[in-house]
């Protein structure tokens, strides 16, 4: 009854808030509690401000007054008041995840399918357990689709995750090394992502799978699913091709062309395609809405400074996205070229030697210049001249600035998101 109390004053509010430097007047704020910081405190800042109502967790604001409710976990209320004002609505929903590719994915789905319907999709990588139910929240009766991003790092959070969004479809991008270190190895990944697609099959829903993907294959096994690949078991035949600086795909004797960067947006490409097809959206549209998809948020960001060009892929990295990455690189690279290296985190116990063969396989790819940044590729064998190493970005920012002038044809630069590759573009800017 008290989610149902909570639901009405909600309707009422012009949205939900849980940081009071962002608080719109009659919002309904929700404290909400962190490692860093307590909702709570800032309760009757937020009534001051404007606030509605306030959901507190904190017994001792009893007293606030007639616009305040007391709740065992406002964490928890938040995500029963999103999953509630989703039955309410009734939205079809597309939940993704994977390992890599997911955010573009989203992205993609949503510039096809918006060419059709009213849509509501994770915004940037709102993707977790507070994000998953803040996006579901700003669901209206407008609407026509959401798309929902899920993102994990532990086992069980997919599962939870579609417990709070209910989906009606789903799509995994794939099972890699990513967060191996709180999946406890590929094996936790593979279980933590398909729990997806064992909330799907429990609720008999839908599933689009990679059908060229044997893995995805084996945790859909014996369920009716729609896929697609290259072979004619699958439910939509496609052909893919690199061509120049774009990427193509066939589907039923109609081409896409696609400004993304590296042959592994392909299957992103494929499955926003024919979620485009799935929900009848007219093959020319969805034509239009891969080509004028633009890489952003340093995800396999396209950058031209003067003759140079720079890949810039420093949202996020794990071994299997460098590999990709690599071998991307590696069809554009020259003499002139240099590949840009920084950590990969969260990959524990397996985190040395997962650095150590992503430094062999560049040095097999046979590139001419090497920049490795970071302690962990710090601590990889000193294997060939052509690779240097740098202990952080100051020591590289340090060697760049000692140069007189850079001359480089293509730049790659790859890293996980807390190296902060992206700082680095400023300095190619003015060494360029």
């Amino acid at each position: 009854m008290q989610i149902q109390k909570i639901y009405k004053l909600f309707i009422a509010s012009s949205g939900i808030s849980t940081d009071t430097r962002t608080l719109k007047k009659d919002a309904l704020f929700l404290a909400l509690r962190g490692d860093n910081f307590n909702g709570n405190l800032y309760a009757e800042k937020a009534l001051s401000l404007g606030a509605s109502s306030v959901i507190v967790d904190d017994p001792k604001l009893k007293n606030l007054g007639a616009n305040s409710i007391v709740v065992e976990d406002t964490l928890k209320t938040l995500q029963e008041l999103a999953t509630y004002h989703r039955k309410q609505l009734n939205t079809p929903i597309i939940g993704i995840t994977g390992s890599n590719g997911k955010t573009t994915t989203k992205e993609l789905v949503r510039e096809v399918l918006s060419q059709k319907y009213k849509i509501l999709a994770t915004k940037g990588n709102l993707n977790n357990h507070i994000g998953v139910p803040l996006t579901l929240l700003e669901l209206t009766k407008e609407h026509q689709i959401a798309i929902i991003e899920m993102g994990a790092n532990h086992l069980d959070e997919i599962k939870n995750l579609c417990c709070i969004s209910l989906p009606n479809w789903g799509y995994i991008t794939n099972f890699g090394k990513a967060h191996l270190e709180g999946f406890g190895g590929v094996d936790g990944v593979i279980k933590g992502k398909s729990e997806l697609y064992n909330h799907l099959i429990e609720q008999q829903q839908k599933i689009l799978i990679n059908g060229d993907d044997p893995l995805q294959i084996k945790q859909t096994k014996n369920y009716p699913v729609s896929s697609f690949g290259h072979g004619k078991e699958s439910t939509f035949q496609i052909s893919t091709n690199e061509k120049d600086d774009e990427l193509q795909l066939t589907y039923n004797d109609q081409i896409f062309t696609s400004n993304l960067y590296g042959a592994y947006n392909l299957n992103n490409i494929a499955a926003a395609i024919l979620f485009g097809y799935i929900f009848e959206v007219p093959t020319k549209s969805i034509q239009k809405a891969i080509q004028k998809y633009q890489a952003t948020n340093n995800r396999s960001q396209k950058i031209k400074i003067k003759n140079t060009s720079i890949i810039l892929d420093a949202y996020n990295a794990n071994p299997t996205s460098m590999e990709h990455a690599i071998k991307a690189f590696k069809k554009i690279a020259t003499q002139k070229s240099v590949l840009i290296m920084g950590d990969m985190k969260e990959l524990g116990v397996e985190s040395e030697k997962e650095h150590q063969q992503i430094v062999d396989y560049c040095l097999e790819m046979k590139f001419e210049q090497i920049d490795l940044i970071g302690p962990l590729f710090s601590k990889t064998k000193d294997v060939a001249d052509r690779v240097r190493k740098h202990k952080n970005l100051n020591s590289f920012t340090n060697f760049i600035n000692a140069q007189s002038q850079l001359d480089f044809d293509h730049i790659m630069i790859k890293g996980s998101r807390s190296m902060k590759l992206e700082t680095l573009l400023p300095l190619f800017e003015s060494k360029l």
